[in-house]
């Protein structure tokens, strides 16, 4: 922290002077680190008709953190920042996470920064990196940019809507017909967003909204990060990459047997692209199974990681890929900006040699701290869940069977997408053999079957604030109470076609937010 307070504005000296250039940050409205700046215009060149330049600028997190200080040593044992809903573990101290880096708008800011050129069919055709002096020419946050470009621009975004807004937008469109052909993996799922009163009690559990805005910083991030990954593997200089590995063969067989349980199918016998998992997300969109596809296809899939090795990004469906764009809140990028001014001569705070020698277990490092994060934040979100819910029991929710396991069942509810479960011992009166491979319970004197992705109403038998965890009385599946007497010989789990939700209308109308990278 000490080293942080001593901070200073970063002088212009042998940057590039960007600071003309009307860069602009969007991001929550209520954020406090802002990594990133963007910018597009058209391009001039009668080479690239219809094409355009793009910019995307990042806090020069390097220029503050020094390899082996006290604030590296930090920042390297945190690995990243941590989200609850009540605030935030910043992998930085707040001086330099929340003012010295951040790229507030109308002051100068140290910045790394990349210009890429794409075709008007959004293929990248060069890209050129720096090391510069920038100044925001406005904070906005998502709504207000999205509002701007539906036509109901305020008094900040009305004079930014032509000259800036407008031409992100353009390039944007570009970049979208470049995803399309590329067919990365295009999953749906719901982000809860937990609002907590002034003395940190949950006030009501919302979805988040989605809006084109996100989906614009999302393509033009990941342009920079590919941009970043070829850069440094043009200079043969050592980097994280970040990996992400198709599905095993065994999750996949899982995934195929929700599928035609489903009434939908997986074809087998063939190398997996993500182009097939979107086919099979486009057979259940606007059907009742549409949710339970894309939770299932989550969850098929392996963790991202980060290595020194390069395995591609099967998800985001990229040979090179390596995070760049957040190293306010990443440690990984960090390690990305220092090899950039390594391999640039940009300054004697690129990639040290200890840094490369133990790149490895920095990797290794990292990739478990996220996962530490992550199991943080979801553990958090339930316990604030818990307790929202815990004056509720004893009422009745609707909601979806998300997993079934030998001990019970797993219910995703639909008001507050809150996960409870079902023990076993609740669940009709019978005896219900487990089968794996289709991941369903079958009653043996009755033969029903209970699989994911069937509607359910329950009772909220108990709310564990302690331990986030929702206990669940089982009332009804797909609107009939369990059969309790012998009415047949157990069958297999039949697949059924999809029709139109019976139950659409009364299904909450929620946006949704692909999973972040």
């Amino acid at each position: 922290v000490a080293e942080a307070d001593c901070a200073g504005p970063a002088p212009l000296g042998t940057r590039e002077d960007l600071r003309l250039l009307p860069l602009i940050t969007i991001d929550p409205v209520d954020a406090r680190d802002r990594d990133d700046a963007v910018y597009a215009e058209p391009d001039t060149d009668p080479k690239n008709v219809g094409g355009h330049i793009i910019w995307v600028a990042i806090a020069d997190v390097a220029h503050y953190v020094r390899p082996n200080s006290a604030l590296d040593r930090e920042a390297r044992k945190r690995g990243n920042s941590t989200y609850f809903p009540d605030r935030v573990v910043p992998m930085l101290p707040d001086v330099l996470s929340g003012d010295m880096c951040s790229l507030h708008e109308h002051v100068d800011r140290a910045c790394m920064a990349v210009q890429m050129r794409i075709t008007a069919h959004g293929r990248k055709l060069d890209h050129r990196f720096t090391r510069g002096l920038m100044r925001s020419q406005g904070s906005l946050h998502y709504a207000q940019v999205q509002d701007a470009i539906d036509g109901r621009a305020d008094e900040k975004t009305a004079p930014l809507l032509d000259p800036v807004l407008k031409p992100l937008y353009a390039a944007y469109a570009a970049l979208k017909q470049a995803k399309n052909a590329r067919q990365p993996l295009d999953l749906e799922l719901p982000e809860r967003k937990i609002v907590l009163s002034d003395d940190g009690k949950v006030t009501s559990v919302d979805f988040r909204d989605r809006f084109d805005a996100h989906k614009l910083i999302e393509e033009y991030m990941i342009l920079a990060n590919v941009a970043a990954a070829e850069e440094l593997i043009r200079l043969k200089r050592p980097l994280l990459f970040r990996v992400h590995e198709e599905p095993s063969p065994q999750k996949l067989d899982s995934l195929r047997e929700v599928a035609e349980a489903s009434g939908f199918t997986l074809a087998k016998g063939q190398v997996l692209k993500t182009e097939h998992l979107n086919r099979l997300l486009a057979q259940a969109q606007g059907t009742e199974f549409d949710e339970l596809m894309n939770i299932s296809t989550l969850r098929s899939m392996t963790q991202a990681y980060y290595n020194a090795e390069n395995f591609g990004h099967f998800g985001l469906a990229l040979r090179n890929y390596a995070h760049f764009t957040s190293p306010i809140r990443r440690y990984s990028d960090l390690i990305v900006h220092r090899a950039l001014i390594a391999g640039h001569a940009w300054g004697d705070d690129g990639l040290s040699a200890w840094d490369i020698e133990n790149l490895d277990e920095t990797a290794k490092l990292i990739s478990d701290t996220e996962r530490r994060s992550m199991m943080a934040e979801r553990d958090t979100t339930d316990r604030y869940l818990a307790a929202f819910l815990a004056d509720r029991v004893g009422s009745e929710f609707s909601g979806r069977i998300s997993g079934v396991q030998r001990f019970g069942l797993f219910v995703k509810l639909d008001e507050t997408g809150a996960d409870g479960l079902v023990p076993i011992r609740s669940v009709g009166r019978e005896f219900f053999h487990y089968d794996q491979d289709s991941q369903t319970l079958i009653g043996s004197d009755t033969g029903v079957v209970i699989g994911i992705g069937q509607r359910v109403l329950v009772r909220l038998a108990e709310a564990s604030p302690l331990s986030g965890g929702l206990m669940l009385d089982l009332l009804n599946i797909e609107g009939k109470t369990l059969p309790s007497g012998r009415q047949g010989r157990p069958g297999r789990y039949q697949p059924r076609k999809p029709g139109p939700a019976a139950a659409k209308a009364e299904k909450i109308k929620r946006k949704v937010v692909r999973k972040r990278k």
